[in-house]
């Protein structure tokens, strides 16, 4: 009788279901990486059976990545080139996934102020010609403020990074120096400062390094209570980084193309914070495996439909309707 019981058991177990489990994989931005983290959570929360594997190794090494096929899908904050999309061995569709923004960040022991930063006074900082917080191009923008004569310490990125395309783009269209003198990209010979790994590590270096300054994705400056400061527009005026701001930025910036590589930093328009940027996804067209690029649309619409509504709690602004209605339509084109 016993055996009979154990038998029936057994064969009951044989008989449940078992739930395939995939695992997608993905690698780059850190830009977006804390609101990438909460999405995939919260789809393998609805999809048990679907995990999604994302290393936030920064836009260079995300490219590089999806060029070689070595993973389901890469991230970047600057727009992959003609000759990176003609490297790569199938059709890679970008698609904007959030709005963010690149900060000054800064650390000066013994100034509480918001600082303002004209576009002549990043170019030069970054560019070593302005060397001291009290230089005048910083201290004129910013009366009433005492600060130091104290040497500027300048963080920036030493990985390839879309937060670092951003910020290059940005000090590319105000400063024809910078423009001929080190140009725009994930990676530039960067003519002055210290270099961190990531996001993450540039903030960790501001905060560590009294005049300090340096660039980093909004959220990373919230999350760190590192002081960043606001930035004249091309409008003449000085807007602080935000929600808001950063979607007056998309909204006056310049009609978005088919394939969804636009630049909107420098945008017109008096409340626009001028050093936003959307970020995007790279999804081959056309996957090795039929299940998992059926899986990634799916993902896709709904990072575009459910996944809009968590942005602002992490400092990001949503996509528009409009542009989610033009990736509804791209996102059909993913096998």
């Amino acid at each position: 009788m016993m055996r009979r019981l154990t038998l029936l058991l057994l064969c009951a177990l044989v008989a449940l279901p078992v739930i395939a489990q995939t695992t997608l994989n993905g690698a780059g931005a850190t830009f977006p990486n804390p609101m990438y983290s909460k999405w995939f959570s919260e789809y393998h929360k609805l999809h048990p059976d679907i995990e999604v594997n994302y290393q936030s190794i920064g836009s260079g090494g995300g490219i590089r990545q999806v060029i070689a096929g070595t993973v389901d899908f890469g991230a970047t904050d600057g727009p992959m080139t003609d000759d990176q999309l003609k490297e790569a061995k199938t059709k890679i569709l970008h698609f904007p996934t959030v709005l963010g923004a690149d900060v000054p960040a800064y650390n000066i022991p013994g100034v509480t102020a918001e600082l303002k930063f004209t576009p002549e006074a990043l170019a030069g900082i970054f560019l070593g010609k302005i060397s001291k917080w009290n230089d005048k191009v910083i201290t004129s923008a910013n009366p009433g403020v005492n600060l130091p004569d104290r040497d500027i310490v300048v963080v920036h990125r030493s990985d390839g990074s879309g937060t670092s395309y951003i910020w290059t783009d940005y000090l590319s269209k105000i400063s024809s120096e910078w423009q001929s003198q080190v140009g725009k990209g994930t990676s530039v010979k960067w003519p002055v400062g210290l270099g961190g790994k990531g996001n993450e590590g540039v903030a960790g270096m501001i905060r560590q390094l009294p005049g300090a300054v340096g660039y980093v994705e909004l959220i990373y400056a919230v999350q760190n209570k590192i002081s960043y400061g606001s930035v004249k527009n091309s409008a003449g005026e000085f807007v602080k980084a935000s929600l808001e701001s950063v979607t007056a930025a998309a909204a006056s910036a310049p009609k978005m193309p088919a394939d969804f590589r636009v630049s909107i930093t420098n945008a017109p328009g008096k409340d626009a914070y001028p050093i936003s940027s959307f970020t995007w996804l790279l999804i081959p067209q056309q996957s090795k495996d039929a299940a998992k690029g059926k899986i990634l649309a799916d993902f896709l619409n709904w990072m575009v439909t459910d996944g809009q509504k968590m942005t602002a709690a992490l400092s990001y602004a949503p996509l528009t309707d409009g542009v989610v209605q033009k990736e509804k339509e791209a996102i059909k084109l993913v096998r």
